[in-house]
């Protein structure tokens, strides 16, 4: 048989895919074989059979260059198909653990999941008004920097707070301004890894805008029927029973503390038999030193009262920054109400006994801790 033409692959017995104007690979193809092209040898097939035609054969860049290469661009991300193309990663990586600390990632993380809640409705608010979701991913980490760098918050006896069932956290009250409340509901949710509950004064709910967040956050109206609807759920709750006359007291009369009501929260944990645990807070008294009252206004506005301060009007809002004064919080050992008898709560005289018990334990222990305390700001 005569030797056969050979013909190169392509369009109309032209060379390459058809267009008739080059014959070599192009420079994408080359960039796409790797470094090792550029040493490409070409070699015949020599066969017995004239029919077939001649091929190139091209060496590959070696398989561990291969790999090395894809395991390069794994590790980093390709940041220009989100238009990103001019950020260093590890220099991103850096700056957000930097800003968030070694689990940056998981805050960031857990907010794009929170706001993902939010703009989808998965969340769930109870029937008192308590959203938990935005509590834990918003209100309490405002709260975090004060208590921890501000005032330096020391917490003692929180083994005391019960793992699991109800209790009733009763605290003295003081400050001008309700931030021993907020401050302790954040202790106790961060070292118990429960929601605290706190009862409130209405004037809390008449405020415009203070009202609707404090029922999200966890708070609701300080009555007998309310709490004892949370205890029997098995909440933590806080009551702070001085109200006003332990916020508004002047600074000369500090960590006195002032009646505790009619004993309203002692019958309420009577009737549902669980443990009151008393809680000492002390560094509150300073934050606001209250040296004055503008009395007059105060029954203009419909408050208890509108507070002078040593900066309060005088430095107008920056009056309104508290005093980084130094923080001790304990919990002391809880005082069981399951063991009164049946109907324990109606007598007045063993509620007066047991509120009194209450109010002398946490006195004793502002005293204990006063004496600890180094300085009033150390």
């Amino acid at each position: 048989m005569a030797d056969a033409d050979v013909i190169p692959i392509g369009s109309g017995g032209r060379p390459g895919r058809g267009s008739g104007r080059r014959t070599t690979p192009s420079a994408a193809a080359r960039a796409l074989a790797g470094p090792g092209a550029a040493r490409s040898k070409k070699k015949k097939v020599k066969t017995a059979e004239p029919d077939l035609v001649d091929e190139t054969v091209t060496e590959l860049p070696p398989v561990a260059e291969q790999e090395s290469s894809t395991r390069a661009e794994d590790r980093a991300p390709d940041l220009g198909a989100f238009g990103l193309g001019g950020l260093d990663f590890a220099q991103l990586e850096k700056v957000v653990r930097e800003l968030f600390g070694a689990d940056g990632e998981r805050r960031i993380a857990e907010w794009f999941a929170f706001l993902r809640r939010r703009l989808s409705g998965e969340y769930e608010v109870d029937e008192f008004g308590f959203d938990s979701d935005l509590t834990d991913q918003i209100l309490l980490p405002m709260l975090r920097p004060l208590a921890e760098k501000w005032f330096r918050v020391e917490v003692r006896g929180v083994e005391n707070i019960p793992e699991t069932g109800s209790a009733l956290i009763v605290a003295n009250h003081s400050g001008t301004m309700p931030l021993d409340g907020l401050i302790t509901q954040l202790i106790v949710a961060d070292h118990t890894s429960r929601p605290l509950r706190t009862l409130a004064a209405d004037l809390v709910f008449r405020t415009p805008f203070v009202g609707e967040w404090s029922r999200k956050g966890g708070a609701t109206l300080a009555n007998n029927d309310d709490a004892e609807r949370l205890l029997r759920q098995g909440n933590l709750v806080g009551v702070w029973p001085e109200g006003f006359k332990g916020l508004g007291k002047p600074f000369s009369e500090r960590y006195k503390l002032q009646r505790f009501g009619r004993g309203g929260f002692v019958s309420a944990a009577m009737r549902t038999g669980v443990p009151i645990v008393p809680c000492s807070i002390v560094g509150a008294e300073e934050i606001y030193p209250l040296v004055g009252n503008l009395s007059s206004l105060a029954r203009l506005m419909g408050v208890p009262y509108v507070p002078v301060t040593p900066f309060f009007p005088l430095l107008g809002p920056l009056g309104l920054i508290p005093l980084p004064s130094k923080w001790l919080i304990e919990f002391g050992e809880p005082i069981r109400t399951d063991e009164f008898p049946e109907g324990a709560a109606d007598d007045p005289m063993l509620v007066f006994n047991v509120t009194d018990q209450v109010r002398e334990t946490i006195q004793q222990t502002l005293y204990t801790l006063l004496v600890q305390r180094r300085s009033v700001f150390f």
